[in-house]
């Protein structure tokens, strides 16, 4: 009835590229990954991956977070460097420096941080060297 057969497919294909470090676990030192993080345990250390970072309600990182997009239900402590959305939800408890594109936040969420937004320091010095540049001989408004 069905056509594709289970044994016939890649690994790539049947295999999910997210990592979960399960509540009661506790990770010390770094991590790299492509894919995505799911983290309901503690991890102290360095944590790189272009994937999504979830933090669930149980969930505690300590030191340096790199990726592209984060979501805080739980807890973090060091320096968090994103280049898309960090969304927190309103049990995220935020501490340290944070440089990211976007930023979401739930009525609740605790942000005690030092943060730059990359991404409106771009459209915002953009905007302001368009708006003063002197207009060209000829040139009408």
């Amino acid at each position: 009835m069905f056509s594709e057969n289970k044994k016939d497919r890649l690994p790539t294909e049947s295999t999910s590229n997210q990592n979960i470090i399960a509540q009661g676990t506790k990770v010390i030192g770094d991590l790299v990954s492509d894919g995505d993080f799911r983290i309901d345990g503690n991890v102290e250390g360095n944590l790189r991956s272009p994937g999504k970072i979830v933090v669930g309600k149980s969930g505690f990182v300590k030191g340096t977070l790199v990726g592209t997009d984060a979501y805080f239900e739980g807890k973090f402590s060091g320096k968090l460097t994103l280049s898309g959305t960090l969304t927190l939800k309103s049990t995220a408890h935020i501490e340290g420096e944070v440089v990211l594109g976007k930023l979401a936040v739930e009525p609740g969420a605790t942000f005690n941080v030092n943060c730059t937004m990359k991404g409106a320091v771009k459209e915002f010095n953009k905007g302001e060297l368009q708006e003063s540049k002197p207009k060209q001989q000829g040139q009408t408004a």
